[in-house]
């Protein structure tokens, strides 16, 4: 890292943060030059592979536009989208790789949304496999009746508890 005052490459860190939720880290660093002290911030780059083989950085809010869609009309908020972008994010971040290819973003996408609300699992599955027909719908539906959702299930049993008085 360059001294911003004398340009001297040589800079020793004297303290380090996470920052931004630890997508940053921050660093206090002094040259060994001229002892000056600056901060640096670094950030890791996820970047998207489209299938155009464009690479670009991955953006939480491209992920809630398109899960957005998904949810009209339905009882989810704005948080919800956030703190989902933000599951998304972490999942593709603890592969440990740079480049991620936009399939693997969109698979990363579905286990948290069926969490999220089934309906707009559903319709983003329906669109991003490319169900052709009926039977298509049918194997999933039957396959989110076979294996039930954390959220199902907690409110499965809450519904069929007895409740004391």
């Amino acid at each position: 890292m360059n001294c911003p005052f004398c340009r001297n490459e040589e800079s020793r860190v004297i303290d380090s943060r996470p920052v931004d939720e630890g997508t940053s880290i921050r660093r206090r660093r002094e040259c060994t030059k001229c002892g000056s002290r600056f901060s640096t911030q670094e950030t890791s780059v996820l970047s998207i592979i489209k299938r155009s083989g464009v690479a670009e950085p991955f953006s939480r809010e491209k992920v809630i536009n398109g899960v957005r869609k998904a949810c009209q009309n339905r009882p989810v908020s704005e948080d919800d989208l956030a703190l989902l972008a933000q599951q998304v994010e972490e999942t593709l971040r603890a592969t440990g790789q740079a480049e991620i290819e936009a399939q693997e973003v969109g698979m990363a996408i579905l286990s948290p949304l069926r969490e999220l609300d089934e309906v707009a699992y559903l319709r983003y599955a329906s669109v991003y496999r490319n169900f052709s027909s009926l039977e298509d719908f049918e194997g999933e539906i039957a396959l989110l009746r076979a294996i039930p959702s954390e959220k199902t299930s907690a409110t499965k049993n809450q519904v069929s508890s007895p409740q004391l008085k």
